[in-house]
């Protein structure tokens, strides 16, 4: 005889079903928009070396510059959400409109002045690295700058699609994207089909041309008619709502009166209401988005320093530490799309006024990412040598990232609670606790602890992820703490 599940059982499983069909499409999104770079860093590397080492340089400056300024995003998705759980679809349409041309405008302002600068730039930031790589940066970078505004544009159509519940499309796009990385850059780079090779200034084209493919298509499906929010509305809802003579009943016939005014005087009425209800959207994304900025800069401040002290330990223990970054990225990723699961879901809740639903959402969400990550730790605690032997088979590097995997195993469970919690709270709004846990933890006890363990204490490499594991532990306590208290459900988005 079976018995059928108790309510809360059913409940919790049709719960997780639909934080994992939000999930998987974005954990393989994160993954594609990663591969961009790595494929471009492979092809690259087999060219030159020399075009290798460039690629550090302005590979990781453009990942810090879209990274830090495409923090618009997470306001976009906290609105959107929250306007489509509160049955407001004109509302989360007028944020996404305005975020889209503020993405694109701010893109600009960012990119054009580092393009005028970017040789003194790169000269002065790293003074070492000899002018051949300089050169190659500087090539690289004039390309893919003019076309990083779009790369911003990406990042907040990606974020209304999951604020509105659609993962699956942006996975699409980005698989697009990748393919036409891989076509444009294997051509261009070793130059093919009767074209000349152009190295890293085709790693730079293969790049451009995915931003460009990405924004343009992802834009396309918010546009179309059939998109998930009516962006072709011009006007705001409000607008027909404040002004006067928009639809007014005939005393005598109930039907709308024709415009008996000045129609001049009554459009532009009209036209500055529009303009108001954007300017109104617009804040609301930015009050989210401003500590969201703040927070990425704090982070990847805290970075730079994590980044400097490696940078003493010497070159073995550097490109160890890469190969080490490289296996736990696949952790990392997978978490972030539980996390924009998390957040998506959080958001339409809190719009519709179940914010305990919210709270269970963002438990089970972490529930789900501890377990996958844990199963990752027992993977890197088990068999670190073969999976760094996919990296380097050099014995010293394979002995250090040895020794320095299983730590990264104890941190998996930590980093799975910490990155669904911080973005299932800036999901509901909530960046300012994200802000001050990221303060906190990045720049105490990320560079703090790694200087600690990694130089004080002389524990070398392991030091080093001994102090990213403390930053993970202590993220997770400070904002499960935010989470428990519950100031959260109350915020106003």
């Amino acid at each position: 005889m079976t018995y059928p599940a108790p309510p809360a059982l059913r409940e919790a499983a049709a719960l997780a079903l639909q934080v994992w069909r939000l999930a998987w499409p974005a954990i393989a999104h994160m993954l594609l928009l990663t591969l961009v770079f790595l494929v471009g860093r492979g092809m690259v590397g087999r060219y030159s070396t020399t075009a290798l080492a460039s690629m550090q340089i302005c590979g990781t400056l453009t990942w810090t510059i879209v990274s830090i300024f495409s923090a618009t995003s997470a306001g976009t998705l906290a609105v959107v959400a929250r306007s489509v759980g509160a049955g407001d679809r004109a509302g989360a349409a007028a944020a996404v409109r305005v975020s889209l041309t503020f993405a694109l405008a701010l893109g600009a302002a960012v990119a054009l002045p580092v393009l005028a600068a970017c040789g003194p730039l790169l000269r002065a930031l790293f003074p070492q690295a000899g002018a051949a790589v300089l050169d190659q940066a500087t090539a690289y970078l004039e390309i893919v700058l003019p076309v990083l505004p779009l790369a911003f544009v990406e990042a907040v159509a990606a974020a209304a699609l999951q604020g509105v519940g659609d993962t699956k499309t942006p996975l699409v796009v980005a698989t697009l994207g990748n393919l036409v990385n891989v076509a444009v850059s294997a051509v261009l780079i070793f130059g093919h089909l009767g074209l000349p090779a152009l190295g890293v200034r085709g790693a730079a084209v293969g790049v451009a041309c995915t931003m460009a493919t990405e924004a343009l298509l992802l834009t396309a499906v918010l546009l179309s008619r059939s998109g998930p929010l009516p962006l072709r509305a011009a006007p705001s809802p409000s607008a027909a709502a404040l002004s006067p003579s928009a639809a007014a009943p005939s005393p005598s016939t109930g039907a709308p009166s024709p415009s008996t005014g000045a129609p001049d005087a009554s459009s532009a009425s009209d036209q500055r209401t529009a303009r108001k209800a954007d300017a109104a959207a617009l804040a609301r994304v930015l009050r989210i988005a401003a500590p969201a900025f703040a927070e990425r800069s704090a982070y990847h401040a805290g970075y730079m320093g994590f980044v400097a002290i490696i940078g003493l330990l010497g070159a073995t223990a550097m490109a160890a530490n890469q190969a080490l970054i490289a296996i736990e990225s696949v952790c990392f990723l997978s978490a972030e799309g539980f996390g924009i699961a998390a957040g998506s879901l959080m958001a339409q809740r809190l719009g519709a006024r179940r914010p305990d639903d919210a709270a269970r959402v963002a438990l089970l969400a972490a529930l789900m990412a501890i377990l996958a990550l844990s199963a990752f730790g027992v993977l890197f605690a088990l068999a670190p040598r073969p999976l760094l032997l996919a990296f380097s088979s050099d014995p010293e590097l394979l002995a250090l990232g040895a020794r320095a995997l299983p730590v990264a195993a104890v941190a998996q469970p930590f980093m799975a609670f910490a990155t669904v919690m911080g973005m299932g709270l800036r999901g509901a709004g909530d960046t300012r606790t994200v802000l001050a846990v990221t303060l906190v933890s990045s720049l105490l006890m990320r560079v703090g602890g790694t200087w600690l363990f990694a130089v004080t204490l002389g524990h070398g490499l392991v030091g080093v992820w001994m102090g990213s594991t403390a930053d993970w532990i202590c993220r997770s306590a400070l904002l499960g703490l935010a989470y428990a208290r519950g100031r959260w459900k109350g915020l106003t988005v």
